[in-house]
């Protein structure tokens, strides 16, 4: 799934490990979210969303096809 983590990640000056950190997961979680190897869950994509006070369609790109 594309998402938009690594964009607005870099628009907020956030590194990698900042946003594990707050998020409680691993950096190598946030690579894997960045290059779409990796799926969040409900959950993760909550506290992303909540993190840059956004939803959850505004982060992740949902491919219909």
């Amino acid at each position: 799934m594309e998402t938009r983590i690594q964009e607005l990640r870099k628009a907020n000056k956030v590194s990698q490990a900042e946003l594990a950190e707050a998020l409680g997961v691993t950096r190598q979680t946030i690579i894997s979210l960045e290059k779409g190897r990796y799926n969040a869950s409900l959950e993760l994509a909550h506290k992303i969303a909540e993190y840059f006070g956004m939803t959850i369609e505004e982060i992740f790109i949902f491919d219909e096809a």
